[in-house]
């Protein structure tokens, strides 16, 4: 079950983590570059329209695995546990925390004015100021998170995979010396 949580927490993160650097390194720059009015519309457009089923579904899916995978690592003293716990930890606060915190706010702040006034166009650019650095941070925490997944999955694999040697082949060559030559 460990394996299973672990590999879906890795690719829904993966999948935000994309979406995340798709905006950090494209979409925000170019509607920076638009007038200020069409950067907001678009924006505000973008931001009705990513709330749709196949986007929540990964978004709070792999938030409900995260927080289904620490407790269970923990619990059961999964091997490569603390990569488990990390990478679920990145995610919740990294991505959930971050997005209601600032990302959500900012997005129904800019909601609320026309994008067409001075003063759309000034919370236009309070926005850019303020909700690109966020998004960066769950770019770079989806990264971290995916690597710390991959760690712990590695973790899992490596110890169900392992086979036990027989107690004398333990003690044949500790380690620390060379093989004999023949």
């Amino acid at each position: 079950m460990t394996r299973i949580l672990t590999f879906a927490a890795l690719t829904g993160t993966a999948l935000m983590g994309g979406l995340f650097f798709a905006f950090s390194t494209a979409v925000m720059g170019s509607l920076e570059r638009m007038p200020a009015g069409q950067g907001a519309a678009a924006m505000n457009l973008i931001n009705v329209r990513i709330q749709n089923p196949l986007f929540l579904l990964v978004f709070v899916g792999t938030a409900l695995v995260c927080m289904a995978l620490a407790i269970l690592a923990l619990v059961r003293d999964a091997p490569g546990k603390w990569w488990l716990v990390a990478g679920s930890a990145l995610y919740l606060v990294g991505v959930i925390v971050v997005s209601f915190a600032i990302n959500i706010p900012l997005n129904d702040q800019l909601a609320a004015v026309d994008p067409t006034t001075t003063a759309g166009a000034a919370e236009w650019s309070k926005y850019l100021d303020r909700w690109t650095p966020a998004n960066h941070l769950r770019a770079v925490a989806c990264v971290l998170g995916v690597i710390a997944f991959g760690l712990g999955l590695t973790a899992c694999t490596d110890r169900s995979t392992a086979q036990p040697q027989p107690a004398a082949a333990a003690y044949s060559n500790p380690g620390w010396q060379m093989p004999v030559s023949q």
